[in-house]
């Protein structure tokens, strides 16, 4: 009787192991749809942020000169010249797109400001992806 105790006391452990082994590998599957979820999002985020708080697509048009310069030609721009969108949303760089307008840009400013490194980033993924077409 003593050895069927231990052998259930045992088996009993064996289950309780396995178990939480299966949870964990549940959590860390979780977590990496989570990643790849983010990853999908950041240019449904930038979208957002470009029609919507931003309001950037009021001076902004995709493929053509409005009040600001086109995105595809900001983005076509910035990449001939290696210049730094980032820093430039950051104001910590000058313009080198259209800077004659820059002046309206600047009050535009105010809401950038606003926005977190994360949705910054986003805005530029979304510019990056619309202007490849």
């Amino acid at each position: 009787m003593n050895c069927i105790y231990k052998i259930g006391i045992l088996l009993g452990v064996v289950v309780l192991f396995s178990t939480s082994c299966q949870s964990e590998k549940k959590e860390k599957e979780e977590i990496k749809i989570g990643k790849k979820k983010e990853e999908i999002s950041s240019f449904d985020l930038g979208k957002s942020i470009f029609n919507g708080k931003g309001k950037c697509y009021t001076c902004h048009k995709i493929d053509k000169k409005s009040i600001g310069p086109g995105v595809i030609d900001i983005v076509k721009i910035y990449e001939e010249q290696n210049g730094d969108l980032m820093a430039f949303l950051k104001q910590e760089a000058e313009p080198i797109v259209d800077p004659e307008t820059y002046t309206v840009m600047k009050t535009n400013f105010a809401v950038i400001k606003t926005f977190t490194e994360e949705e910054l980033k986003a805005v530029i993924v979304y510019m990056n992806d619309i202007s490849k077409g």
